[in-house]
């Protein structure tokens, strides 16, 4: 399954292959990595970014996973990955404001107005 490290604007092309394995939903599963401003999208699982990020030298605490709706240039703060009492996010949903802003903003860095 097409996954993509973004440290620039995606294209159509990676947009459209990122969202292959939820193509009904019309949906990417991305992580951002808030610490390096960088993102990892597509794959089954938030899992999976987490590891390529991990891998590319990102460390854990700076990841959180979100969903990002091309069509609708929407995102949604929810990931397995988010679940971290250590850093008082005890739920799937991102919860805190801030966190949610940075990662919006990395979001929107690479995805905003690029449609499949």
């Amino acid at each position: 399954m097409p996954m993509y490290l973004l440290n620039e604007r995606a294209t159509s092309e990676q947009v459209r292959a990122m969202m292959e394995p939820f193509a009904k939903l019309r949906m990417i599963k991305i992580v951002v990595d808030i610490g390096r401003n960088i993102l990892a999208g597509g794959g089954a699982m938030h899992f999976d970014c987490e590891q390529l990020l991990i891998n590319n030298g990102s460390k854990q605490v700076d990841l959180w996973g979100a969903n990002w709706y091309p069509d609708e240039q929407t995102i949604e703060f929810e990931s397995l990955i988010n679940i971290r009492p250590r850093q008082n996010n005890r739920s799937i949903i991102l919860e805190d404001p801030v966190l949610q802003r940075a990662v919006e903003r990395v979001a929107r860095q690479y995805l905003e107005g690029v449609f499949p």
